[in-house]
């Protein structure tokens, strides 16, 4: 017992205090995040849930879920769609840990009649470099969707068509590729795909989640469409079976926070299946996919994130955690119009990872190099040599001919985080004109006092 009490102990000392819970003014900010993005964009509700300090310290929701829910309720269950895909994979992973199946075993080996089945691999199923064609690429139902249809029916319309390239050797998103993962799943466990999912993931982690096709009707939200800019309208569902293993489930924000925090601690699944779904493919010719299994690996002010989005009928929905600072934003929306699911989830994160009093000095030094520039007069002690070198007196007179009658810009912002190259911390901005964007690209010295080695001013996107 006193060994027990002592590993508590241990551990919530090891938990840093300052993550452990959201101060009033982070949450009234995020509140406020919200409630912005629903107005601006009309989309009728959210429900959000925020990690941070490995557990869950926010679990709101807002707006109107559907006519028959009076008050916008946190255990609403929201389709999550294409996050699902790292369920699936999962799935897969467990497969393999029980010796039942290799990730490099061909798919022919469990599902017939796919093009290429004896050339493309499970896990170029998961990480969408298999070249089956993609039977869902659209942001709307089309006629098709309005009937109920099985997997082996998704696969025999498309995953029999030739590729869209030879397996492994491109990325493109295929929905078709984790209809197939799916049955697979079924064929080695013997058991449907979510049957297999609420025993080795759900149940263990307390989630309680269902088919999305079945999320509809009294108690759950309702999805809604928007034509242009005309008036929010309810949408009608996709028939049975459209999303199976591409986008199956629909659950509460703070379940899926549940299953974030378990990818956070690395507990259910082994460690090594964890980091092989967070580990982007390459390519033949040396270019990262920014893929895994099932979900994207990027770097977000200045934090490395997991993260996924979704797109259901009718509604929207984003993912993101940041496995070494242990927190996680989700974002449920019940429209698939706008952008407020992606509007939100940015919020928070940078109430999360605000941008650093060091950034944004740094950011105001940079504006006043550029207005010495455009006004041709250079504090040259502010560089070093090679900079100095840089800066002859017919570069500056080109700087200031052509940026001189730009003007003050309209803005003039960081983009993303400062990173470290050759020595130098890299810092890029884009300044935004009247019908125009320029783009600058600065390296400096480490320290507040470090000086400038370039400063290069060019045409934005």
């Amino acid at each position: 017992m006193i060994r027990r009490l002592l590993l508590v102990l241990l551990a919530l000392v090891a938990e840093p205090a300052f993550a452990q819970e959201l101060t009033s003014a982070e949450t009234a900010r995020i509140d406020h995040i919200v409630d912005e993005a629903l107005t601006s964009t009309g989309v009728p509700s959210a429900s959000i849930a925020v990690v941070r300090g490995g557990r869950i310290v926010l679990a709101r929701a807002y707006g109107r879920q559907s006519p028959a829910i009076s008050v916008a309720t946190p255990n609403a269950l929201y389709p999550i769609a294409s996050i699902s895909k790292q369920f699936t994979a999962a799935a897969i992973l467990i497969l393999r840990d029980q010796g039942r199946l290799s990730l490099d075993d061909p798919v022919s080996r469990y599902v017939p009649g796919i093009t290429g089945g004896d050339r493309i691999t499970i896990r170029q199923l998961l990480s969408h470099t298999a070249g089956l064609q993609d039977y869902w690429p659209q942001d709307y139902s089309f006629e098709a969707m309005s009937h109920p249809v099985t997997p082996r029916q998704i696969v025999e319309r498309w995953a029999a068509k030739p590729l869209d390239f030879a397996p492994g050797t491109q990325w493109q998103y295929s929905n078709t590729g984790y209809v197939v993962a799916g049955m697979i799943v079924e064929r080695v466990s013997g058991q449907p795909l979510l049957a297999f999912l609420e025993q080795n993931v759900f149940g263990p982690l307390g989630m309680h989640p269902v088919d999305q096709d079945l999320a509809i009707g009294p108690g759950y939200p309702v999805g809604y469409r928007r034509n242009g800019l005309g008036p929010v309208r309810p949408e009608i569902p996709a028939a049975q079976g459209w999303l199976y293993a591409a986008g199956e489930l629909a659950m509460t924000a703070s379940d899926l926070a549940r299953w974030d925090i378990a990818r956070i601690d690395r507990a259910l699944l082994p460690a090594r299946d964890w980091a092989e779904q967070e580990t982007p493919v390459i390519l033949p010719n040396g270019i990262s996919t920014n893929y895994g299994l099932g979900v994207s690996i990027r770097d977000m002010n200045g934090h490395h994130a997991i993260l996924h989005g979704g797109e259901a009928v009718g509604f929207l929905s984003s993912n993101i955690v940041f496995p070494y600072d242990r927190e996680a934003v989700v974002v449920l929306v019940n429209a698939w119009f706008g952008n407020a699911h992606d509007q939100i989830s940015r919020g928070i994160t940078d109430v999360l990872h605000p941008q650093g009093a060091a950034d944004e000095q740094a950011t105001a030094a940079a504006r006043r190099l550029y207005d010495q520039l455009r006004s041709g007069r250079l504090d040259r002690s502010l560089l070093t040599a090679n900079a100095n070198y840089y800066f002859t007196d017919a570069v500056l007179r080109d700087y200031r001919d052509s940026l001189g009658p730009l003007g003050d810009p309209q803005s003039f912002t960081a983009d993303g985080p400062a990173r470290l190259r050759g020595g130098f911390v890299n810092r890029n901005y884009t300044l935004t004109f009247r019908g125009r964007e320029l783009s600058i690209v600065t390296y400096s010295e480490p320290g507040e006092r470090g000086k400038v080695e370039q400063f290069l001013v060019m045409p934005g996107g």
